[in-house]
């Protein structure tokens, strides 16, 4: 069956979107004999179509494709940003541990709790390998319980403690030198490690060029239309990575400054795009509000937030 096709005032056409699974799917402009073949694990923001407006089946809104790359249109975002709000100097702690430490108890909570916790450790005399790894587990859990889940975040804290011990006789140094792709790959193998607090240890702790694909960086991406609103974190980074240089202090640097737009502007309710750094950047029409959501069971990605 042809596209569905509708000619629009600019000159562009509707565009049909076939879904086909877990195989991929399928966009075909309406009036061009190619089909662009999309596989699922990659985002819409990988492809770049001729310039004009692109309407999905599956959504609300028309979404302008200004036939700008993304690689030429997030160094922009980044330099608005920074105009704007400065540099962030990500990540507040003194130590590689206490990045750690805070990558961990900022999970499914403010950065603001997280702080309270790693306050409660360091007057505990707790921040130093040699007292953390013989602390009593009702003493840590006390310390961090201000960031909520207390018990599953001092377990989180515990084996990590152990297995550093264990493998690594204790040492960070030791840890770090290892290719990125297999520390990437033993940290998410502990308990209580997923890709988001593992990613921020790496950029932040091990200096890895590893984008902290989080929940503002999705939220503002999709709402510009550049990802999928239901993507999960893997869709976004690798998005990221594909346009950006692997470059650590602009990946740190970046992730901070999306965070902080996030916080003020693109918030997951009542967005405030009146006077947003990005907002000259939305598509036309407005915020992009597609339909589709992500799928029952799976889990939202944490906020990092150390701001």
């Amino acid at each position: 069956m042809p596209p569905q096709s509708e000619p629009l005032p600019s000159g562009g056409h509707w565009v049909c979107l076939k879904w086909h699974g877990q195989l991929g799917h399928e966009i075909a402009r309406a009036g061009c004999p190619c089909h662009f073949k999309l596989n699922h694990y990659l985002p819409v923001g990988f492809l770049t179509l001729p310039a004009g407006e692109y309407k999905f089946l599956d959504m609300q809104q028309v979404v302008k494709q200004p036939g700008i790359p993304a690689a030429e249109l997030l160094p922009r975002y980044y330099s608005v940003l920074r105009a704007r709000f400065g540099p962030q100097q990500w990540w507040p702690a003194r130590t590689r541990l206490e990045v750690i430490l805070g990558a961990i108890l900022t999970q499914n909570t403010t950065w603001h709790n997280a702080t309270l916790a790693l306050r409660n450790l360091r007057q505990a005399g707790l921040l130093r390998w040699q007292t953390l790894r013989r602390a009593d587990p009702s003493a840590l859990e006390a310390c961090v319980r201000p960031s909520g889940f207390y018990r599953q975040k001092a377990r989180t804290i515990r084996v990590f403690v152990a297995w550093l011990v264990q493998e690594h006789a204790g040492s960070l140094d030791s840890l770090f030198s290892l290719p990125t792709d297999e520390l990437r790959r033993r940290l998410l193998d502990l308990r209580g490690l997923g890709p988001e607090t593992v990613d921020a240890i790496l950029l932040y702790a091990v200096r890895r060029p590893l984008f902290v694909a989080d929940a503002y960086t999705q939220r503002v991406l999709a709402r510009h239309g550049l990802v999928p609103a239901a993507g999960d974190y893997h869709q976004t980074q690798e998005f990221l990575h594909a346009h950006l240089p692997p470059d650590t202090p602009l990946f740190n640097e970046f992730h901070a400054l999306l965070v902080e737009v996030g916080k003020r502007h693109c918030r997951p309710r009542s967005p405030r795009c009146a006077g947003c750094p990005l907002e000259e950047f939305l598509p036309a029409g407005g915020v992009a509000q597609p339909r589709a959501q992500a799928s029952a069971g799976t889990c939202p990605t944490q906020e990092l937030q150390p701001a």
